[in-house]
């Protein structure tokens, strides 16, 4: 059992096949919506013949779902029973959804598959979160975290790369359909994580009450985890902004718009690798000197990020700008999962889990929302500063907020 006290071999093997089952599950996962995600812009606009409104709708309304669902999923994974097949189920269900859009002659198709497969994704969240704590050990667990953290920024950069020489061969449509591929791959690599989860269960093992547990996590200081969190989440502009603005300055600089556009995505893809690396140091951070700290440091790297963004320059300003987001969102976003993970008791974790989505899914609409504003009525100098101010903001409220204490 995962709370028992390990001999020395065990310490040293922290990446079991279930460990690496779930970080090639992010992989397979991403890798295959991200497929579907690049090409959706020009399929719903070019073949489908909707407009930038229709495509801002899907998205927005997907996004919101994803974090009611995650919510909705932390109570349903606490049953240990259940998360195993709620994570599986999850993952399948993504891809299926996300395949068929491959197959679609309307608009409002294109918008029902995607919400489905946002909520699936929302679901499966805090199980296959569950499931990694459940398979690592206490001083472990920053590393579990980044090489999940890790699988899902290489996916981001397999996914697009796969679907750019795809296109050309087999068409949107088909490559849509074949983003189908990876996601299967993704639902039997969880299954080999959550079939080493059973193994640890007993025959005697209650199932758990099915419910928020809004009192209990209150009581165990989750609302004092959760601060700096959402503070942070408040500036994490989309990256659809970091790409658009590195186009703006590119172009700015004298390239032609689509040499400007290219360099951008690639660039992009640079941010993805850097954040993927980010992850793993991130994770043996996290064990060694504790996530408050790589949280803190995410968020200044930050607001360094956002600073050259807002400054502007020609290219390489754009690829420091895209590397030290990068760096930001590797380090944040394995703290964040660690920190919730050993601060919250075990009988309420799964909960905090699905709150924890609720607020980061919340807080990057209310970001990127307010920043689109700020960026066409101000400018985008405003915007990132704006992003900045709350990415500080969370670096404030870490240091003001009482230490949690530590959950057995």
């Amino acid at each position: 059992m995962p709370d028992s006290v390990p001999d020395a071999s065990q310490r040293e093997r922290w990446a079991t096949p279930g460990v690496l089952g779930v970080g090639a599950a992010s992989f397979f996962s991403d890798a295959g919506h991200e497929m579907a995600t690049s090409l959706l812009p020009g399929f719903v606009t070019g073949v489908l013949g909707g407009g930038a409104s229709a495509l801002a709708a899907i998205e927005g309304v997907a996004d919101a779902l994803t974090g009611l669902t995650k919510l909705a999923g932390g109570p349903l994974a606490a049953d240990p029973r259940r998360r195993g097949r709620l994570a599986s189920g999850g993952y399948l269900g993504t891809a299926l959804a996300t395949a068929a859009i491959g197959a679609t002659t309307a608009i409002w198709q294109v918008a029902v598959l995607r919400a489905l497969a946002w909520i699936s994704r929302g679901l499966r969240s805090p199980a296959r979160d569950m499931v990694l704590t459940d398979l690592t050990r206490r001083e472990h667990t920053g590393k579990a975290f980044g090489v999940e953290r890790a699988g899902d920024n290489l996916g981001a950069i397999v996914g697009p790369l796969l679907a750019s020489v795809l296109v050309g061969v087999i068409g949107v449509r088909w490559t849509i359909l074949v983003a189908f591929i990876p996601g299967v791959l993704a639902a039997v690599a969880i299954t080999v994580a959550v079939r080493e989860t059973r193994a640890q269960l007993t025959q005697g093992e209650a199932k758990a009450r099915l419910s928020l547990n809004l009192r209990e996590l209150r009581q165990a200081g989750l609302a004092r985890v959760l601060a700096p969190v959402a503070c942070f989440e408040l500036g994490n502009l989309a990256t659809t902004l970091l790409i658009l603005r590195a186009t703006d300055l590119l172009t700015a600089s004298g390239w032609t718009a689509p040499a400007a556009a290219s360099a951008a995505i690639l660039a992009y893809a640079g941010h993805n690798a850097v954040a993927a690396g980010t992850s793993l140091l991130a994770g043996q951070l996290s064990d060694r000197r504790g996530p408050r700290l790589v949280f803190g440091a995410g968020a200044v790297v930050y607001v360094a990020a956002y600073g050259v963004f807002a400054l502007g320059g020609g290219l390489p300003a754009v690829l420091v700008g895209f590397a030290l987001a990068g760096m930001g969102i590797g380090l944040a976003e394995t703290a964040e999962s660690a920190v919730v993970a050993l601060s919250t008791p075990t009988a309420v974790r799964s909960q905090a889990f699905g709150v924890l989505g609720l607020t980061q899914s919340l807080g990057d609409i209310g970001a990127t929302v307010v920043a689109g504003l700020l960026w066409s009525l101000v400018s985008p100098t405003v915007a990132f500063g704006y992003a900045a101010v709350w990415m500080l903001a969370s670096v404030l409220v870490l240091r003001l907020v009482r230490r949690p204490v530590v959950a057995a």
